[in-house]
């Protein structure tokens, strides 16, 4: 019991972590030559850049991304005195806390959800059954089945996230699935279908798909993928640098920093 208190203590939030570094995590890299992936001790890089430019930094121990962004941001108010007025990243960060974050803070954001490129497909808008679809009514505070029949509110529910941040749901019921001749393609339940639907982050959503469909978000997103892709490509595979020389935490983000630095001069001086 002693010994498992304190890989407890070790492990903290993590579900993992190497005995040789016991600040690494293990993450799943694609390095054999067949590009599967195995299992090695690592840490999760987060590069701020402008024009391939590192401009900000910091080491997670988090598999994802997703929950890594707000300390990023205040990374960034650190060293420069105030937040991006502009922030643009893919859809690994297109979550609600990190959404409410970026408008809490006044930060114009330009970051993709999951499905924001499925949903752009002819066969995702096709899918009358699928709840993005479903009309919604907020006069009446209900939403419209595929049949046409109204699906009023169920009730309400909160969830809380691994980072303590709470989600506020609320359910919506259809009155009669019985005999519906398009219950084949709505549901499988032995019930009425129900409905989860977070408003809050639908809301954040929405704000977030016209911008990203706006022709200053297509830029963006290109530019996004030519910027700190490019940045991450010509450390790992131009300079080789593929590997941590130095242990813990607190070395790898010394390290990590003389990797920025070297990377900027090198742009610089080119």
């Amino acid at each position: 019991m002693s010994k498992y208190e304190k890989q407890e203590e070790v492990l903290q939030d993590r579900n993992s972590y190497s005995k040789t570094d016991q600040d690494a995590t293990f993450m799943r890299m694609k390095e054999d030559h067949m590009r599967n992936g195995q299992l090695k001790p690592a840490y999760n890089w987060q590069f701020s850049t402008n024009n391939q430019f590192v401009v900000n930094y910091t080491v997670e121990q988090t598999t994802t991304d997703t929950t890594t962004l707000p300390a990023h941001l205040e990374e960034h108010e650190k060293l420069y005195g105030e937040y991006p007025q502009v922030a643009t990243a893919d859809s690994g960060y297109g979550s609600e806390e990190n959404y409410q974050f970026m408008e809490e803070k006044e930060i114009e954001t330009f970051v993709k959800f999951n499905y924001f490129h499925k949903e752009q497909t002819k066969k995702f808008k096709s899918n009358i059954f699928h709840k993005d679809n479903l009309c919604y009514n907020p006069e009446k505070d209900c939403f419209y089945c595929p049949m046409g029949q109204e699906m009023t509110k169920h009730g309400t529910g909160t969830r809380e996230t691994t980072t303590g941040f709470k989600q506020h749901l609320t359910y919506y019921k259809a009155q009669n699935c019985k005999g519906c001749p398009l219950r084949w393609g709505c549901h499988k339940a032995n019930g009425d279908r129900i409905i989860e639907i977070n408003h809050n982050l639908e809301r954040h959503k929405q704000v977030a798909r016209k911008k990203l469909l706006s022709e200053e978000g297509v830029k963006r997103r290109k530019k996004r993928c030519a910027d700190v892709e490019a940045t991450f490509g010509i450390i790992k595979n131009n300079k080789g640098f593929r590997r941590l020389m130095l242990r813990g935490k607190r070395k790898v983000e010394i390290e990590t920093g003389l990797i920025a630095l070297a990377h900027n001069l090198a742009k610089i001086s080119a």
